[in-house]
């Protein structure tokens, strides 16, 4: 991360803002692979692990067609309308590069 970015203490205080501009530059740095980013990166999760403890993550695999993005709808809804905050990271596994890519949706 060049140093006019922002540090990890910063990114840090705006996750916890609910900044979603933040969550995407910290998904980037997290995924990168270069050291100095590798040094903000843990400095950061460091930051956020004591607050995961209520954290609920789940994997959906399947072949296509069978569900998964309707079964991801049904429960994602489910969790807003008991007041919870979701976040879905579909991946695509067949990212010859990384071996799997976070797709993105503006949706």
């Amino acid at each position: 991360m060049a140093s006019t970015e922002t540090s990890p203490d910063q990114l840090f205080e705006r996750l916890t803002r609910g900044d979603r501009a933040a969550l995407g530059r910290a998904i980037t740095l997290v995924e990168s692979a270069r050291p100095a980013d590798r040094d903000q990166a843990d400095a950061l999760l460091a930051r956020c692990l004591p607050l995961s403890g209520k954290s609920l993550r789940v994997g959906i695999t399947g072949i296509p067609g069978v569900g998964k993005s309707t079964l991801i709808d049904a429960l994602g809804m489910a969790f807003i309308a008991h007041r919870h905050r979701v976040a879905v990271l579909a991946v695509d596994p067949s990212s010859t590069r990384s071996g799997g890519s976070i797709l993105g949706d503006k949706t």
